[in-house]
């Protein structure tokens, strides 16, 4: 669709008429039609790499996905789980969902966006009547028969079908709906989620997730939280899964397979569940039994675990080409090696509970999470971290750019993040001293817990808690374009 549409439902021809001369340009008049006081609100959050992404006027509090998928050997009549040639990435099979969203306003609303990509909407409603709808490339704009008052909570719900997509990014990388060898798995960074659902697709707007999948019986479907419920009836399987803390669009995952599953707790009681592809069980079993130990001691130098449930998807090689810190649940694109497992635990604190409030704070996430593969190697393998900073500072890739000014979205993932992100995190423990960079690191984690923070927002509470004036080490090490010499210290 890419005018107006009104779903199923018959209205008078002069409606009809200027449903379809509006188009989302247009929408801004809105609030003067009819005695309207609302405004739509807008298309995106102007973030500094991806400004179309994620919407205004409007703040998500419940996202519950009612998924269906048939990966397409099962459509096609082929036995779940078949192996055969690597045709990962091949086309998609069938999906059908409906998406209700329940969200607060933040405005009067006379309409709003969601985040759509590819797939077919085929109806749509607000607070139960149906709604106009408008397509315009990846925006989804709902006008209610009613407008929506500042403060007030309103459900829509989205039904839709198609084949979901795989995006290209920037930097080359695959993301969105990926089509593995028996099922598929769904990542979402930096725009992902809305190959297969609708939503405001943003890390800056955090909900809970109630997400229900069906797919043939022999397959499993695994998400974030815990796991409800499985019942199978007329030879399909449903799973219902159940995140209640907040979480960004970006870590939500559905992974859908023939996995091991194994149920567990760490030695403080977090349940833990592993699901992975039967291909690379046997040389990931080591690393993955791990996940409480790694888990009691993040929560020792990081501070008590921010979820209800933890654990790991692990996908057959090349089926994903990268781990994503998908919340409660890591996606690892086959077996993960022990830093690798550090860091995307890691990322639990770093990234999932204390998110980025813009893509251009990604070195928070990254550089957190780097700098506990650090500790690690320090705790655990009798590395020095010093040892770590030094081969960092070495190499030339981590000086590209500084960590806190990635100069595209092609560049938001990409070595500075990481390796010189490292470099500030240590260099504020230098500057600190353990004992204070430690209650920095907890509190910070504590202060910021299922929030969003900024690197503005770090850096002004480092220099607070320490009661230090960093600004040399920001300039330097976070802002500088270039290497410091002497060797960086460390």
């Amino acid at each position: 669709m890419d005018q107006w549409t009104r779903v199923r439902r018959t209205v008078p021809a002069v409606a009809v008429a200027t449903l379809l001369a509006l188009t989302p340009a247009s929408c801004t008049s809105l609030g003067s039609v009819g005695g309207v006081r609302g405004a739509p609100g807008a298309s995106g959050v102007r973030d500094p790499y991806f400004p179309r992404l994620g919407n205004g006027g409007y703040d998500v509090q419940r996202y519950a996905l009612t998924l269906d998928y048939t990966p397409r050997r099962a459509a096609d009549g082929d036995r779940p789980g078949r192996t055969g040639r690597a045709d990962h990435g091949g086309p998609p099979g069938r999906l059908t969902g409906t998406a209700e969203i329940t969200a607060r306003a933040t405005q009067d609303l006379s309409a709003f966006n969601l985040d759509l990509h590819g797939l077919d909407v085929t109806s749509a409603t607000v607070e139960g009547a149906e709604a106009a709808v408008n397509r315009a490339g990846d925006e989804l704009t709902l006008r209610p028969d009613t407008e929506l008052t500042d403060g007030q909570t309103f459900t829509t719900v989205v039904r839709y079908s198609g084949n979901p997509a795989t995006l290209v990014d920037a930097d080359d990388s695959r993301e969105g709906w990926l089509t593995t060898r028996d099922g598929a798995v769904a990542l979402g960074q930096p725009s992902g989620s809305m190959t297969w659902f609708p939503g405001n697709n943003h890390p800056s707007d955090k909900a809970s997730y109630d997400i229900t999948i069906t797919v043939p019986k022999g397959l499993k479907a695994v998400s974030n939280g815990e796991l409800r419920s499985e019942r199978t009836r007329g030879g399909r399987t449903t799973f219902a899964w159940h995140n209640g803390d907040p979480m960004a669009s970006y870590l939500a995952t559905v992974a859908i397979g023939t996995y091991e599953t194994k149920t567990s707790r760490t030695p403080s009681g977090v349940p833990v569940y592993t699901a992975v592809d039967p291909t690379v069980a046997r040389s990931s079993a080591k690393v993955l039994a791990t996940v409480p130990e790694v888990m009691e001691w993040a929560a020792e130098k990081f501070g008590p675990y921010p979820f209800s449930s933890t654990g790991a998807i692990v996908e057959r090689g090349n089926d994903s080409e990268y781990a994503l810190e998908t919340q409660t649940k890591p996606v690892f694109p086959g077996a993960p090696d022990q830093g690798l497992l550090v860091h995307e635990l890691a990322h639990q604190w770093f990234g999932d509970s204390v998110t980025p409030k813009t893509w251009r704070d990604m070195w928070l996430n990254e550089g957190f999470a780097t700098y506990a593969e650090w500790l690690w190697a320090e705790d655990v393998e009798r590395i020095p971290v010093g040892a770590s900073f030094r081969r960092a500072f070495a190499e030339k890739a981590n000086w590209a750019f500084p960590p806190a000014t990635p100069p595209s979205a092609a560049e938001i993932s990409a070595e500075p993040v990481y390796g010189r992100g490292a470099m500030v995190i240590h260099k504020v423990r230098e500057a600190v001293g353990d004992d204070k960079f430690y209650a920095i690191v907890r509190g910070w984690t504590a202060a910021h817990r299922h929030g969003n923070a900024s690197t503005d927002d770090f850096t002004a509470y480092v220099e607070k808690e320490s009661g230090k004036d960093l600004k040399g080490l920001w300039d330097t090490w976070l802002y500088g374009k270039s290497k410091p010499g002497g060797g960086g210290g460390g």
